[in-house]
């Protein structure tokens, strides 16, 4: 299967500092990838070069084409979206609003089908600061998926959300790849992760250790040695 995105030594340094060193990465359209490694491992810096908000040496593609040199903004519009891990709503509008003016084209039957599918239906009509921090975070993600994106990367989507909430959220990210974005999930919920993804894709000191399965990865002795630990590891 052709791949929607594909990077190819992607790698960044800041200053004397190597963040990112020639990162590799493939994800098929319906595809829900997992990015993990420890802190400092490099994984939101990825995230933040392919979406253009950091300079990187490498080649990335969306659909084929090269996204090279484009302002996030363009690599936005030609289907590359993202969320933060910090999320910002408009505190003025509703969740339905928040979502509304994100819509290309003000599509309101997307806004409509990704209310329903991030489970937001009850409070589409609520302000932001009536919901609870797991529906903020849904409220992000739908922001992100009502413009009909490619490839959709989730910077620490459950960061913030106790286990049970992050379980919920969870439930929800197949649905969305299955809907037809790609998903590269960035989160510390081993979990989440393990749970959800069809690859899981690991970085230590900014280069690729692992690549696999769930199952895979979390017998691999590089991943137990570099980031789970044994006993993390054994729970997982």
């Amino acid at each position: 299967m052709t791949s929607v995105f594909s990077a190819r030594g992607v790698s960044v340094s800041f200053g004397g500092v190597r963040a990112l060193a020639g990162v590799d990465l493939d994800i098929e359209p319906g595809q829900l990838v997992g990015l993990i490694g420890p802190n400092g491992a490099g994984k939101t810096t990825f995230i933040d070069a392919v979406t253009g908000f950091v300079r990187y040496a490498g080649r990335v593609e969306l659909g084929g084409e090269s996204l090279d040199g484009l302002p996030p903004h363009t690599r936005a519009r030609r289907g590359l979206a993202r969320t933060w891990q910090t999320v910002e709503l408009f505190d003025d509008l509703t969740v339905r609003e928040n979502l509304t003016v994100a819509a290309r084209d003000g599509a309101a039957v997307s806004v409509d089908d990704e209310l329903k599918l991030l489970d937001l239906e009850a409070a589409a009509d609520a302000m932001p600061w009536e919901l609870s921090q797991a529906e903020r975070k849904r409220a992000g993600i739908g922001r992100a998926l009502v413009a009909r994106p490619r490839l959709l990367c989730l910077d620490e989507p459950a960061a913030g959300l106790d286990a049970r909430q992050s379980r919920e959220l969870g439930l929800l990210l197949p649905g969305i790849a299955s809907s037809g974005t790609a998903v590269l999930l960035v989160d510390h919920d081993m979990g989440l992760v393990l749970s959800s993804c069809d690859l899981v894709v690991v970085l230590d000191a900014g280069s690729v250790i692992a690549r696999g399965t769930p199952a895979q990865v979390r017998a691999d002795e590089r991943v137990v040695a570099a980031y789970l630990g044994h006993s993390a590891a054994g729970a997982a």
